[in-house]
């Protein structure tokens, strides 16, 4: 299928997980594709896999989105798709919150998904789509996860006002709430591999359906967002989480 033919898509954090397969499914539907994240090795690794583009950038702090969208703009002439993903997860019980653990979190959640948009804006087409990666946890009350799960709600109000605004140059924003889903993001929250072992199996037994989600699952998702095919959606919200939201105590 080519549905994204002759587009132009940039996927932030898009060197693993969710932007990962966000980015080879953009591809895969005709879109050129540049994707970008902290990780020098990394993204240049991800580009090569996927015989696109790669820009190191570093979200959470504003001179770098300046310089990731004067390089983006020397590549293309113009953005149709930017799907805001980069974010991270660092757990801590209400308690032992850090003002550190706050910043960097919000730094990148929020202030960096926030100003990918506001600097990209001037690049990005008219009619064009934005997707910010939100979560489930933004609703879900899970325990440790305040800071996180308010960076995520921050982000889906700042959508939903976003998609007022953006209207009258028919550009759409979009926010999508994945719950858990198989991704490195968890690796990187200094958790043993024996905590993590448990952490997923007790969130699968959770989910309705009983499994994890998969970053391709989501990627389906984002590329549906970007393409035409969803001209009449903005400002909304999609849940993919394998029903876990229907019932948060459903064992």
């Amino acid at each position: 299928m080519s549905k994204l033919e002759g587009k132009v898509a940039v996927v932030t954090g898009g060197n693993s997980g969710i932007g990962y397969a966000s980015a080879k499914e953009l591809k895969d539907q005709g879109a050129t594709v540049i994707i970008t994240g902290r990780n020098s090795e990394k993204v240049q690794a991800a580009a090569k896999e996927l015989g696109i583009t790669g820009i190191v950038a570093d979200v959470s702090r504003l001179s770098a989105i300046e310089h990731l969208v004067a390089q983006v703009k020397e590549e293309v002439a113009s953005v149709d798709i930017l799907f805001v993903n980069a974010g991270i997860f660092q757990p801590a019980p209400v308690g032992q919150i850090t003002e550190e653990m706050f910043d960097h979190q919000m730094g990148i959640n929020f202030k960096g998904a926030v100003f990918t948009t506001e600097k990209f804006l001037p690049l990005l087409s008219d009619g064009g789509s934005i997707i910010n990666l939100s979560s489930v946890n933004a609703y879900a009350g899970m325990p440790n996860t305040a800071v996180y799960a308010a960076s995520k709600a921050a982000l889906n109000a700042y959508t939903r006002t976003a998609a007022t605004e953006l209207a009258p140059r028919k550009i759409r924003i979009n926010a999508i709430n994945p719950g858990p889903i198989s991704t490195p993001i968890f690796g990187k929250t200094g958790m043993s591999e024996e905590q993590l072992t448990g952490f997923a199996t007790a969130m699968q037994n959770r989910v309705p359906l009983k499994r994890l989600g998969h970053p391709e699952d989501v990627a389906k998702l984002v590329a549906f967002l970007a393409s035409d095919d969803a001209t009449f959606i903005t400002g909304s919200e999609y849940n993919i989480d394998g029903g876990i939201g229907i019932n948060p105590l459903l064992g």
